[in-house]
């Protein structure tokens, strides 16, 4: 059905006073949220849309510099925005709980004080700490009928505020030994006003959650976790907006096209159950980039398709995969690990280097701790060369967390306990439980090459690292470490043994999380060997007018990747039919970019330069 005005939308029936809207990165919350805040103060009510993602644009949205402070929106009566800078308020945050035990406590304390408090935990209640005075009755909300936030908390952050009893008191004693925890440090005075804000985020009169996603299995899978955790923490009022989806055209108009949107519309054929339930709303993929009212006026609506854009310039040159799989099997052997946000694809490119590689005579382990399933399907069959084994996150974890439960838990009250267990429950440990498997994996690496989907983050390796925190992380399971506990972080340092992969979309959102994702795991002494651009629409040079409008809009992140953020990059074009199985896979690795120019620091077949440190 198409969507002829915001009344449309079943999001926007009677909404509530606060409207949250979440997803991962680069479905378009901040485009959703902005379209919805211009559509409410339209209709004569006062709004304050307000930001707490790290990638906020809202302001270049608006054309109105907005920063931390609540702005007027001049050119829309009734309309207020307010940017949370959440890495900046994560600083503050840490500033407060650091300097009073600096000089107090050992330096060595106090640097794993620091790297517990230098994670996302940390930065995402930082910024609930700044917006909790919004959630509650305060003067400084009192005129506006309606708040919206772009991003929600993760249902890990809720479980943490809720928490019983006196979180400072079990820090300080160092009940638990807990890692992610840190955050809440120092909070206990906030205990009641978090205890109100919680209350409005689980109250259905009071709050509407909005989930964004693309029609594209992967990310609807995320989704639905995400909406069955927060089900599960009493967040009951959902509703489902499936993003940027491309509406059926002239199957003589562009193969592409037509391919991609057979693809979507079979991923909206299989739904989880979980989303099926649901409020459901579908907004069509815009030729334009979200910038300024006009087009916000325009995203909810279903517009004839644009004129054709022109050429996309440049030449056939691109680095593509094939490039960077040549420079990798000089080396004979190694440690390669795809990293990324999910959704990017890093399953698929780790199955097209590790056949890649193995097509070249080389012996090959292929680790996951994707889904089984998911792996096999992308493989689709097998190769001499090629070993696929895969890492269970869920069993490695209910592992880990049983063991710290039974040499912890003993010597805790009820109330330490508590706080253990949620420490437990936080995306670090499943992170340590699956690096402890996957360690075992990386000495394999001396001797032939092991590609690895899905690696820790930088924060965790440190966590893992700084000042025996690994030793004390496996120690505390009651596991004997021999000599083992820090040659896997050593070895990631190394760059002749390992060489990190970036996967990214060519999209602002993915390429600066990508970007954060490398001074993340530089603070952990690791150089990411290089990017790749996955499902490029720009790359495939598409003949579809809506296609080519957005190719256009790839560029400018195309050129800052290959200029400014990569030693090396790899180009890869959105294609037709999905690469599943070795031939789709090896089309994958040899399929040449069109359409832009070799812009790399150096040569891909030489040394690269050494990396500008403002890279």
């Amino acid at each position: 059905m198409l969507l002829n005005s915001g009344m449309a939308l079943q999001f926007l029936h009677h909404p509530p006073r606060f409207l949250f809207f979440t997803g991962k990165g680069g479905v378009g919350k901040t485009s959703m949220a902005c379209a919805t805040a211009l559509q409410l103060a339209t209709e004569g009510k006062s709004i304050l849309l307000v930001s707490t993602d790290p990638a906020s644009n809202v302001g270049q949205v608006f054309g109105v510099g907005i920063g931390h402070r609540i702005t007027p929106i001049p050119a829309v009566p009734n309309l207020a925005a307010l940017e949370i800078d959440p890495l900046a308020a994560a600083q503050n945050f840490r500033e407060r709980i650091l300097d009073p035990v600096r000089g107090v406590l050992p330096e060595p304390v106090v640097k794993v004080i620091a790297e517990q408090l230098s994670g996302a935990c940390t930065t995402e209640i930082a910024a609930f700490d700044e917006f909790t005075a919004l959630l509650v009755d305060s003067a400084l909300t009192a005129d506006y009928e309606h708040i919206i936030f772009d991003t929600a908390p993760t249902g890990h952050t809720l479980r943490l505020l809720q928490l019983p009893g006196a979180w400072t008191t079990f820090l300080e004693t160092g009940k638990g030994d807990a890692s992610c925890l840190g955050p809440l440090a120092g909070l206990e005075k906030q205990r009641t006003t978090y205890k109100t804000a919680v209350k409005a985020l689980t109250d259905p009169a009071c709050t509407r959650l909005i989930l964004v996603s693309r029609a594209q299995c992967a990310t609807l899978r995320e989704v639905a976790r995400t909406s069955k955790e927060l089900l599960s923490l009493g967040v009951s009022q959902q509703y489902l907006v499936l993003n940027g989806v491309l509406p059926a055209m002239d199957p003589d108009c562009d193969e592409l096209a037509t391919a991609l949107y057979q693809r979507e519309q079979a991923a909206l054929a299989a739904l989880p159950d979980t989303l099926k339930t649901l409020p459901r709303d579908q907004v069509e993929l815009k030729p334009f980039n979200l910038v300024g009212l006009d087009a916000l006026r325009h995203f909810f609506t279903s517009d004839p398709a644009p004129s054709d854009t022109g050429e996309l310039s440049g030449s056939r040159n691109s680095p593509n995969l094939s490039d960077l799989i040549d420079q990798i099997a000089k080396d004979g052997r190694g440690l390669i690990l795809l990293m990324g946000k999910g959704g990017v694809g890093k399953t698929t490119l780790a199955a097209a280097i590790a056949v890649g590689l193995a097509r070249k005579g080389f012996s090959v382990h292929l680790t996951t701790s994707d889904p089984a399933a998911h792996l096999t399907h992308t493989l689709k069959g097998a190769l001499d060369q090629l070993t696929v084994s895969r890492i269970d996150p869920t069993e490695e974890t209910k592992r880990y967390r049983q063991q710290v439960l039974d040499t912890q838990g003993p010597r805790l009250d009820a109330e330490g306990r508590a706080v253990l267990e949620e420490d437990l429950r936080s995306p670090c440990t499943e992170e340590i439980a699956v690096f402890q498997a996957f360690s075992r994996i990386i000495r394999e690496a001396d001797k032939q090459f092991v590609v690895m989907d899905t690696a820790p983050t930088g924060h965790t390796l440190l966590l893992l690292d700084a000042t025996g925190a690994y030793h004390r992380a496996v120690t505390r399971t009651g596991v004997n470490t021999n000599l083992h506990v820090t040659t896997p972080m050593m070895q990631l340092q190394d760059p002749k043994q390992t060489k990190v992969l970036l996967a990214t979309w060519a999209e602002t959102t993915p390429v600066l999380e990508a970007a954060n994702l490398q001074a993340d795991l530089r603070r952990a002494g690791i150089e990411p060997w290089a990017w790749v651009v996955n499902q490029s629409i720009a790359a495939a040079h598409p003949h579809a007018p809506l296609l080519r409008a957005r190719a256009q809009n790839e560029l400018p992140e195309i050129h800052a990747i290959a200029t400014r953020h990569a030693r090396r990059y790899a180009l890869i074009p959105l294609m037709k039919h999905e690469p599943i199985g070795i031939d789709r896979l090896m089309e994958l690795i040899h399929i040449r970019p069109e359409g832009f120019d070799r812009k790399t620091k150096g040569n891909m077949t030489d040394p690269i330069p050494q990396q500008n440190p403002g890279a």
